[in-house]
């Protein structure tokens, strides 16, 4: 194990965080796990190691809400607005089994294949609809004009509010915000206050789902629908307080993965128009592109574990109570699995194996749906558009300030129709 303390700058300064990549090169040139943030936390870094963690829920447990929490729960203010509330309940993302057994088998039943595919022909209509907007506009601000929009678009559709995308959107970020660890004391005010507001509006939602389903009635057949009326045998149905926690990890989830590597996504292509004329040349590879770019720009950066034991990994000792960071940005760049890890290569043979979504019991339930959403907003967006440019010095490529999740900011775009 490397001390990074010493060898290498503080990964969790703004600097690193806005652009890690050589940081990541340099510590897995010299092992696979790094002592940071003043020694206090081990960042796991190579895929081999990483899934390895991911795979042993016994002896490092995701059951870290209450760091997500940090502050939070002694401020007073916070205190007083959460209380207005219901309690976060640690779900799916920050539960352990047997627990995060049941929320996952539930959640899994709503979250079926035929359920996402079900989805695609709005999908379709969401982008198209979008692309028009592009065309019209000719420049647009891409991550604020398309990457947002869709999978918020999308989630708004599966939970009643197809009216008000623009508040979802608001709840996503509030969420994020909570989990990235870099907001400002007035921001985590703000998010709470969102959050807040947005259980009060899920109570009333899964109220009426539960009155249509109580009378007979056939309500919307949508996501929440699904997560409220889901039923396995030997499990309790799910009460409000987990129905709102884990709508509330599914769209920062889904909106999040999807938003950050559109707007990536695009700018690699316009970067690397050899890649973009194989893909235009055989659209067959979408699908294998969209893997690659999940590889690279990882948007999910990281989530955090805790040791329960005294033990080991990769032979790096492991202390119980000790905080590891799970980096799958990192093990995704590592040279042992990835030949040319900083290369993007939309033919590259093994990109799937990428965990882009995490690995094990905890990789992520909305993975399909993410995937649909980029599959088809590439396959729209080269059949209707003829080139995407970027406005000479309309850019700056700043990416959002968050130590788990990374996005553009912002990306200045100019889409050509085709004629």
């Amino acid at each position: 194990m490397i001390d990074a303390t010493t060898s290498l700058p503080e990964f969790f300064d703004p600097a690193v965080i806005e652009d890690p990549f050589d940081w990541y090169r340099e510590a897995l040139a010299r092992g696979p796990v790094a002592r940071i943030a003043g020694g206090t936390v081990q960042m796991v870094l190579s895929h081999a190691l990483v899934s390895e963690a991911a795979g042993r829920p016994q002896d490092f447990s995701s059951d870290f809400g209450a760091l997500m929490r940090g502050n939070q729960v002694a401020d007073p203010e916070i205190a007083a607005i959460e209380a207005e509330g219901w309690p976060t309940v640690d779900t799916m993302l920050t539960a352990d089994p047997p627990r995060h057994t049941r929320f996952r088998k539930l959640v899994n039943l709503a979250f079926s294949m035929p359920r996402v595919n079900a989805l695609e022909g709005s999908i379709r209509q969401i982008v198209d609809g979008l692309i028009d907007t592009m065309l019209e506009r000719g420049t647009v601000e891409f991550v604020h004009d398309f990457a947002v929009p869709l999978p918020v678009a999308v989630i708004a559709g599966q939970i009643g509010m197809e009216n008000d995308v623009a508040l979802v959107k608001r709840w996503s970020d509030a969420f994020a915000d909570r989990l990235g660890g870099m907001a400002s004391r007035e921001r985590e005010v703000e998010a709470t206050r969102l959050i807040v507001e947005y259980q009060h509006f899920a109570k009333a939602q899964i109220d009426a789902r539960r009155r249509d389903g109580r009378g007979g009635q056939r309500g919307p057949d949508d996501l929440l629908s699904a997560i409220v009326n889901a039923r396995s045998e030997g499990e309790a149905p799910l009460d409000d307080a987990e129905i709102m926690s884990v709508l509330q990890q599914l769209m920062v989830a889904g909106n999040e993965t999807t938003t950050s590597t559109l707007a990536g996504g695009l700018l690699l292509l316009i970067r690397h128009p050899d890649q973009l004329a194989k893909v235009r040349a055989n659209p067959a590879l979408i699908p294998n592109m969209v893997e690659e770019m999940l590889r690279l720009l990882s948007p999910v950066g990281g989530l955090w574990r805790i040791a329960t034991r005294d033990t080991e990994l990769g032979g790096v000792p492991v202390t119980r109570g000790e905080m590891l960071m799970l980096r799958f940005a990192a093990a995704n760049r590592d040279p042992a699995v990835f030949p040319d890890p900083d290369h993007f290569d939309v033919e590259r043979k093994n990109a799937r194996v990428h965990l882009a979504f995490g690995r094990g019991i905890h990789m992520c339930v909305g993975n399909m749906l993410a995937r649909k959403e980029l599959a088809v907003a590439f396959e729209r967006l080269l059949a209707r558009c003829d080139r995407f440019e970027l406005p000479a010095g309309a850019n700056d490529f700043a990416h959002v300030p968050n130590k788990l999740l990374r996005g553009l900011a912002a990306l200045h775009v100019r889409a050509v129709p085709k004629a």
